[in-house]
């Protein structure tokens, strides 16, 4: 019989633990690449920002958009306080899934993306920032974050709707507040951490940098061990907040919309700087949205609409409708949206690339 021989060292290593980490570890070290390429273009996020604030268009947008979110959110007060068959059980998810905001989000992304290249190229300054000393990378991703941060700008008075669609109720606690410490550390942590997130922007000196980095840590730490002991003390509470309706779907949907609208901001990046004429590219980079959103207006994500499944896989209102609206983060459509949103982007910087070398 043939001795067994001992195991080699090699066959004691567990591989699928390696092979589950190297990609990971492989994913931390390419957003950290990414996010110092981001950081020395800061200059280029700050310009793209602000110039959303100097365009007509962008007020245009934002006050047709919370127009019609105002309008959708009345109506959801209304069945709110009906009785029966009028009532509603997730009243955030009445609002973002009514076809007539989806015109709006329709028509949100292409107004916003159009004018990124296009504009650069139709004045003659885009052969300025090819001179820059920022890698085609650096400028493509400074354009999407500043254009994915005024995104985000526009949602934020929605917001102001939650306390109400929510039925959120503050009141004092009986006894003393044994877990106020631990909230006021936490909110501390959170203020730290995005007042020093906001001083990455501007220009500062070796100090300033060196201040705001110990202020990001001090806030990450703070924020971490006062949500931590916060959340296990248990309270009482200084103030005590309950919510009437469950809060999770308001969380799972702004996640959801936030994912889709950074989809389609990719989408128009990409035409924006494959054309020259700003018109052109909002049509474009709509047409090219609409296959994601036709199925919502097609039939009833729960009926029998006779919409084919695949055409419900890549369509956003059913995801927000049947998933995120009900407070269940499905990780299909989050797939759905960072593969397009990455292939679009890769295909952005190849544009860009294009135009250097043409």
């Amino acid at each position: 019989m043939k001795p067994v021989e001992p195991p080699s060292p090699w066959d004691q290593i567990p591989w699928m633990t390696i092979g589950t980490w190297v990609p990971a570890v492989l994913g931390i070290l390419l957003a950290i690449y990414l996010l110092i390429g981001l950081f020395q273009a800061r200059s280029l996020i700050r310009r793209e920002f602000f110039a959303y604030f100097t365009s007509p268009i962008a007020y245009v947008v934002l006050v047709v958009f919370l127009g019609m979110t105002g309008k959708l959110f009345s109506d959801a007060l209304d069945q709110l306080t009906a009785t029966g068959p009028r009532g509603v059980e997730w009243p955030l998810r009445a609002i973002f899934t009514d076809q007539r905001f989806w015109v709006i989000f329709a028509a949100l992304a292409p107004l916003l993306t159009m004018r990124l290249f296009a504009e650069e190229r139709a004045s003659g300054t885009l052969e300025v920032l090819m001179t820059s000393p920022f890698r085609d990378w650096q400028l493509v991703l400074a354009k999407y974050v500043g254009c994915l941060a005024f995104f985000a700008v526009i949602w934020l008075p929605t917001l102001l709707y939650l306390p109400a669609l929510l039925g959120v109720h503050a009141r004092l606690p009986a006894g003393p507040p044994s877990g106020e410490l631990y909230s006021i550390l936490f909110l501390t942590g959170v203020a730290l951490t995005l007042f020093s997130l906001l001083l990455l922007l501007p220009r500062l000196g070796t100090t300033g940098r060196v201040i705001n980095l110990i202020l990001l840590a001090m806030g990450v730490g703070l924020s971490v061990f006062g949500g931590i002991k916060h959340f296990t003390s248990g309270g009482p509470y200084l103030i005590s907040v309950t919510s009437q309706v469950d809060p999770f779907p308001v969380v799972s949907l702004y996640l959801g919309m936030f994912a889709s609208g950074a989809m389609f901001l990719a989408i128009g990046i990409l035409i924006s700087s494959m054309v020259r004429d700003q018109l052109v590219s909002a049509i474009l980079a709509l047409a090219i949205g609409i296959p994601f959103l036709a199925a919502g207006f097609l039939g009833s994500a729960t009926g029998s609409g006779g919409i084919p499944d695949w055409f419900r896989y890549v369509s956003v209102p059913i995801h927000m409708e049947q998933s995120f609206g009900r407070g269940v983060i499905d990780s299909r459509p989050l797939i759905l949206y960072a593969s397009v949103t990455l292939f679009c982007l890769l295909m952005t910087v190849r544009s860009v690339e294009a135009r250097r070398w043409s």
